[in-house]
């Protein structure tokens, strides 16, 4: 330090053991103040008596520092000691306190306090630069570590060598808020060992606060027992980046919501039932390259609407909860076995036969109830989400759901599309063993997962969500304010709750008129061509249409349209056989009319060309993220259905 100019070692006193050193020395301090003040009090220079004692068996450097100038006039205390953590003995903790008391100093007694908090202030800033600098000339020597004294074995323990540990604690006051000391709690020793093998690798800034935040909760919980890992601790602090009081209150929400609903016995209790046995298609397969356990979903099979009307909205909360804890069970399996951390798990989701079905409202609502449950009470437990298969209608359901998915956890989505569907197989090779890819994406690993399907009917016990689902069709259909028209001999029914069907016979059309009032939004449909052929157009219209009733007559049919004019085909028409489904969505940058055409070119024996379709508006407030105007992309109905184009 610039103001100590010399010390003299008075006495040094070393145990024979070797375990304590004790060291006095008398300093010499440049006195730091103004020319004046050093004129009238006649010294340059100021001495100070220092105390070192060093104890090597409980790890502790206590440094004391006392004025022997003008001791008579003003007392002056320092004190800084060097201690291994308690919780985690690599690391050093250091504090400083102080003390002044001026008695009469010549008549300067303000200013002499001004500039002794001045001075100390300069000096413990200081204090820290010097500290890293030996630090980094430590180093620069090769020397990062040294060993822990070790008595010698013929050695007889000093006095203070044999002080407890409890002791210790009782001398530095370490105690938590109901009087019990910490080295009586039944906790794991948070060393460097157990982090690097448990919870991988952390700053010492972030160790700090996982210590920090388990001491928190150590005050809060009168049962250590029941304190949560140091992994989902570690989990909750990475969730809310790091911000300790944060985490702390969502970490006791989750606590509290764990115990009112008893799912530290979740695993024990749950009794799956039949429905998801024999048709949910989802479930564990191996693990990645990583060491996470991994869960597939082939989410495109699921009958939703299905399994909600079978087991409710509160029984798939449960399922998925149920899932989650088989995650949390399974990531510390595969971490015992592999001998390093392994902290969360991968989600692998087959999209393949997603349709608009799938965004059936109850059946949204549903998902995104489940959604808010997982991230607030098991948040950073999914390391990594593998999307294959994703066809057209993806982007509008991922527009819904993401926005209920942190940041955090968006970012660990990847995603293959149907046109990625020759190099999807090489790209999860990045992250699965190329033998434990499962056959249905190309691979030759058999899977245990159910390859779903639609639910019977007989099994259905909820019928408070079709009334719902009622409730909603008819809202959407009053504020669509749409225009539809089929054959006077035709069908026109509502098919599962959202999907209307309509019978067109050769010549015919079926053509639904919405309005657009708002720019930038976007409209999705979905159909299928359950008999015959059928060819499909999006047109743009800038007039206003009149109302007609030939079915067998197009708007554009009418003198006083014209292509390119006051109309236009926004989307290139696409011929669509028999039993093909389509997706499709398209971004209405005008305030004009736009038009779902259908035209029936010819009917087969087995009667008319029978149509079932769904469309849906996203405002552009609630759309998030651009999105140009894409293709229609159209699959075969069948099990191995997928978009063969975007």
């Amino acid at each position: 330090m610039p103001i100590v100019l010399d010390c003299e070692v008075i006495s040094d006193e070393v145990a024979e053991d070797g375990s304590q050193r004790n060291t006095k020395r008398r300093c010499t301090l440049a006195v730091d103040a103004p020319y004046i003040f050093k004129k009238l009090i006649g010294v340059e220079v100021v001495y100070f008596l220092q105390n070192n004692f060093l104890d090597w068996a409980n790890r502790t450097l206590n440094i004391e520092a006392v004025n022997e100038s003008f001791s008579s006039r003003i007392e002056i205390f320092e004190r800084c000691r060097y201690y291994a953590h308690p919780d985690n003995p690599d690391w050093t903790c250091f504090d400083q306190t102080a003390t002044l008391d001026i008695k009469n100093f010549f008549g300067f007694e303000h200013s002499m306090e001004k500039m002794g908090m001045k001075q100390y202030t300069q000096t413990t800033l200081k204090g820290k630069e010097i500290i890293e600098y030996f630090i980094n000339e430590l180093k620069a020597e090769g020397i990062t570590e040294v060993d822990r004294w070790k008595p010698p074995v013929d050695a007889a323990a000093s006095s203070i060598s044999r002080q407890s540990s409890k002791d210790m604690e009782q001398e530095n006051g370490i105690a938590d808020v109901h009087g019990v000391k910490r080295g009586s709690k039944p906790e794991i020793l948070l060393d460097g060992d157990f982090i690097a093998k448990h919870l991988g690798q952390l700053t010492p800034m972030q160790e700090s606060k996982l210590l920090e935040l388990r001491k928190m909760l150590e005050d809060c919980e009168e049962d250590m027992s029941k304190l949560p890992s140091y992994q989902t601790i570690l989990r909750f602090l990475r969730a809310r980046d790091w911000h300790v009081s944060q985490a702390l209150s969502v970490l006791k929400d989750s606590l509290k919501w764990r115990k009112d609903n008893s799912i530290d016995n979740l695993l024990d209790d749950y009794k799956m039932p039949a429905v998801v046995t024999e048709h949910f298609p989802g479930g564990w397969h191996h693990y990645d390259k990583d060491g996470r356990p991994i869960y597939i979903l082939r989410l495109g099979h699921m009958d939703v609407k299905g399994l909600l009307k079978s087991i409710g909205t509160e029984g798939l909360l449960k399922l998925s909860l149920h899932i989650c804890e088989e995650g949390i069970q399974k990531i510390k399996q595969s971490s015992e076995s592999l001998g390093t951390p392994v902290l969360d798990w991968s989600l692998l989701v087959d999209l393949d036969g997603l349709s608009m079905r799938h965004l059936w409202r109850p059946g949204v609502k549903a998902l995104l109830s489940i959604i808010e449950c997982v991230e607030s009470n098991y948040p950073e437990t999914m390391g990594r989400v593998l999307v294959v298969q994703a066809p057209r209608v993806f982007p509008i359901a991922w527009t819904i759901v993401s926005a209920f998915i942190n940041d955090n956890t968006r970012s660990k989505f990847i995603f293959y599309g149907v046109a990625d569907a020759n190099t999807m197989k090489e790209g999860l090779e990045q992250y699965i063993d190329s033998e434990l890819i499962p056959d249905f994406l190309g691979g030759t690993c058999k899977t245990l997962v159910h390859e779903g399907g639609l639910i019977p009917k007989t099994l259905y016990k909820m019928n408070s969500l079709e009334e719902d689902e009622q409730a909603e069709q008819a809202q959407q259909n009053k504020s669509m304010n749409e225009h539809g028209r089929a054959t006077n001999n035709g069908l026109n029914s509502d098919h599962h709750g959202l999907y209307k069907t309509v019978e067109l016979k050769t010549g015919y059309i079926h053509e639904v008129v919405i309005r657009n009032t708002d720019v930038k939004s976007v409209l999705t449909w979905d159909f299928d061509v359950i008999r015959g052929d059928l060819h499909f157009t999006l047109y743009r219209v800038t007039k206003d249409l009149p109302r007609q009733q030939d079915a067998a007559v197009s708007f554009f049919d009418l003198n006083d349209f014209s292509e390119g004019v006051n109309y236009f085909k926004e989307e290139t028409t696409l011929i669509c056989h028999h039993k093909e489904s389509v997706q499709g969505s398209h971004v209405m940058n005008y305030k004009n009319n736009y038009v779902l055409h259908w035209f029936s070119p010819s009917c087969g024996i087995e009667g008319p060309t029978q149509l079932n379709y769904f469309y849906e508006i996203l405002s552009s407030a609630n759309y998030k993220g651009s999105m140009t105007s894409l293709q229609s992309g159209f699959s075969s109905n069948s099990a191995t259905s997928s978009c063969q184009s975007r």
